[in-house]
C-alpha cells in the first residue's frame, strides 16, 4: 500500500514518526505539507486556492500514485484529493464543529472573516461526507463524529509517542516546588479554564507555577496570573528540546483545560515520570488512569486543585509511584508501534478502503 501523509509542516514531526512505524510494517509512505501545493502569488494563496487546481498536487498525485491519502484538516486539499477518487482518511484530533462555533462568537466578525468561515465550512463539510474514513482521536470526539455521521466509517485512532524521545535534559533551573503547566491559549474554551487559577496560586504561596504557553487569548489570561510573585510565565518553549528541560524540572504536571480531546503533553509527562493533575473534560481520561497515573478534577473546582497539589507534594511516594505508573502505562498503550497496528487493522476491515486499493 501507498499512503500519502499531508499535515500541517508543524505536525511532521509526530507524523514522521508514524510514518517509520508503518514502512516496518510494509507501508509506503510520503509525507507532504498540506498547504505547500499551490503557486507562489498571494493571491493565489489566499483566495484563488479554493477554486484553482493545485499542479504541485496534480504532479504528487501522478508521481508517488498513492492509493490512500491521510489528512489532519478537512480543507481545500482534503476536496482536491477526493476529485482524484483516492480514498481520503480524515484524522480528526479535535472538535471541528464546536471550534468552528467557538471562533465566531470570540474572533474578527468582518465580512471578509465571514465568508472565509463560511466557504471553508462548506468545504469541510463535502470533505467529511465523501470521506472514506474518519478516525477521531479518542472516543470522546468519536461520538461526535459518529452523532453528526451515523452513516459513516468511524474508528478511534490515538495519537502515539516514541519514548526514545523522553529522557532527562538538564539546563532550565526552577523555584521548588513547583507546578508545570505546558498548554496553549489559542481556543478560548480551553484556555479560559485557566481563570481558575488565581484563587489556587493565592492559597498557595509557597508553591511555584511555571506556565510554558502563548496564543491569541493569553493577555485575557496573563494579567490575572503574573499578579503573584510565585507565578512565571515562560512563553513559548521550542519542541522537543527545551520542553524536555521543563519536564525534568517540574515537580507536577497541570493540564488546566476547559476541553481536550487526547493531549499529547499528557503522554510526554508520562514517559517523564510526572505526577499529573488534569482537568476532567473531553477524552482527557483516556490517556490516563485517575488515581493511578494521575488525579482528575472537575471543572472550575479551585478547591479539587488545591488539595490535589497538596496531596502530591506532602507524598513523594506517591508522587514518585505515579510518575512509574504512567511512564508503564503510556508506553503499553501509546506506542507508535501500536499506534501502526491499530491503523492497519482498521484500513484491512474497512471496505472503502481495500476496495478501492490501486496495487
Amino acid at each position: 500500500m501507498k499512503l500519502l501523509l499531508a499535515v500541517d509542516k508543524t505536525r511532521q514531526f509526530y507524523i514522521s514518526q508514524f510514518a517509520d512505524a508503518l514502512r516496518k510494517k510494509g507501508v509506503t509512505c510520503k509525507i507532504i505539507d498540506d498547504l505547500d501545493i499551490y503557486g507562489n502569488s498571494k493571491l493565489n494563496r489566499r483566495y484563488f486556492r479554493w477554486i484553482s487546481k493545485p499542479q504541485k498536487l496534480e504532479n504528487t498525485i501522478n508521481e508517488f500514485k498513492p492509493d490512500v491519502v491521510f489528512t489532519e484538516r478537512v480543507s481545500h486539499f482534503s476536496s482536491q484529493v477526493l476529485k482524484y477518487k483516492i480514498p481520503l482518511i480524515i484524522f480528526l484530533r479535535g472538535d471541528y464543529w464546536n471550534e468552528v462555533k467557538w471562533g465566531k462568537e470570540t474572533l474578527d466578525k468582518s465580512v471578509t472573516k465571514e465568508f472565509e468561515i463560511f466557504t471553508k465550512q462548506k468545504i469541510a463539510e463535502k470533505c467529511f461526507k465523501e470521506s472514506a474514513l474518519i478516525l477521531p482521536i479518542c472516543e470522546f470526539l468519536e461520538k461526535i463524529v459518529c452523532k453528526k455521521y451515523p452513516d459513516k466509517d468511524v474508528n478511534v485512532l490515538y495519537q502515539g509517542i516514541n519514548n526514545s524521545d523522553w529522557f532527562s535534559q538538564k539546563g532550565l533551573e526552577l523555584k521548588h516546588p513547583c507546578v508545570g503547566l505546558l498548554q496553549g491559549a489559542e481556543i478560548w474554551e480551553k484556555a479560559k479554564e485557566m481563570l481558575i487559577l488565581p484563587k489556587v496560586i493565592e492559597k498557595m504561596p509557597e508553591v511555584n507555577f511555571y506556565w510554558a504557553g502563548d496564543g491569541q487569548y493569553r493577555d485575557k489570561i496573563l494579567p490575572l496570573l503574573e499578579k503573584f510573585d510565585n507565578f512565571h510565565w515562560l512563553g513559548h518553549l521550542k519542541y522537543p528540546d527545551e520542553v524536555r528541560r521543563f519536564f525534568s524540572e517540574i515537580d507536577i504536571y497541570a493540564l488546566v483545560s476547559g476541553i481536550d480531546m487526547s493531549p499529547h503533553t499528557l503522554l510526554e509527562a508520562s514517559l517523564m515520570k510526572k505526577p499529573i493533575l488534569a482537568t476532567n473534560v473531553g477524552g482527557i481520561s483516556e490517556s490516563c488512569e485517575n488515581g493511578e497515573t494521575c488525579f482528575l478534577i472537575k471543572k472550575n473546582d479551585s478547591d479539587d486543585w488545591i488539595n490535589k497539589i497538596s496531596t502530591l507534594l506532602n507524598n513523594k511516594a506517591k508522587m514518585k509511584e505515579m510518575g512509574e505508573k504512567g511512564y508503564s502505562y503510556v508506553k503499553e498503550n501509546f506506542s507508535w508501534d501500536k499506534i501502526a497496528d491499530d491503523f492497519i487493522n482498521i484500513l484491512e476491515s474497512n471496505s472503502n478502503i481495500t476496495s478501492d486499493e490501486r496495487n
